[in-house]
């Protein structure tokens, strides 16, 4: 049976919300939540594949201490982007 779009954006949201470590959560959560839905296509693709990496090397990408894969370079560059505003919608103490 094939995904229907909704349930699949559910699903991912919920992947990226609960991870194995809480800071995959606080990262990846409000990112979904911003993104998700307004992503295309192939991207919603390569996030998906994203979230089968495992939490460890999701973090040394997303902290810069180790370099991403070449094929997830912008994505991982886009949610650092988004985790390291201080003013983004949603974070506590947010202007």
């Amino acid at each position: 049976m094939s995904e229907t779009g909704e349930a699949r954006l559910k699903r991912l949201a919920m992947r990226s919300a609960r991870r194995g470590t809480k800071e995959m959560d606080l990262i990846l959560g409000p990112y979904a939540g911003a993104h998700l839905a307004a992503m295309a296509e192939d991207e919603l693709r390569l996030y998906d594949a994203l979230l089968a990496e495992n939490d460890q090397d999701l973090y040394a990408w997303m902290t810069g201490t180790a370099p991403a894969p070449g094929h997830f370079a912008g994505l991982v560059a886009r949610i650092a982007r988004f985790a390291a505003d201080p003013v983004r919608e949603g974070r506590a103490g947010a202007a």
